[in-house]
């Protein structure tokens, strides 16, 4: 049986999507290097992201936040955002995006290749 979802739910859910669009957006304009931004996020609520170049480096610091606060949770300060605590990551991809091939390749590179979408 489907959980039935409140209209704060969904409300918090927009909003916390529309923050991470515009931190997308943010450290896209920080990374001329950029051809995506890798985005990593945590049961807890926060998340990381960071930008990733053509040969799947690093192009910007990785940073991590969480919606609505001044900083992150105390357990990501302990562990940095254990990767036993990601529920879902996934590369957005600038237009023009890479091929498909390439596009494995750096996710591959960057995210490794066990699926950690729940």
């Amino acid at each position: 049986m489907s959980k039935k979802i409140s209209k704060s739910e969904k409300k918090q859910a927009m909003i916390a999507e529309k923050s991470e669009e515009a931190m997308i957006e943010g450290i896209i304009e920080g990374s001329p290097d950029a051809i995506g931004v890798v985005v990593v996020r945590l049961e807890c609520g926060c998340r990381k992201m960071a930008a990733v170049d053509k040969k799947g480096d690093a192009a910007s610091k990785v940073i991590a936040y969480r919606d609505n606060a001044l900083s992150i949770c105390d357990k990501c300060k302990e562990d940095h955002g254990d990767f036993m605590r990601v529920t879902e990551s996934f590369i957005h991809w600038i237009d023009p995006a890479p091929s498909l091939p390439e596009q494995e390749k750096i996710s591959v590179k960057v995210l490794g290749s066990t699926p950690t979408t729940n």
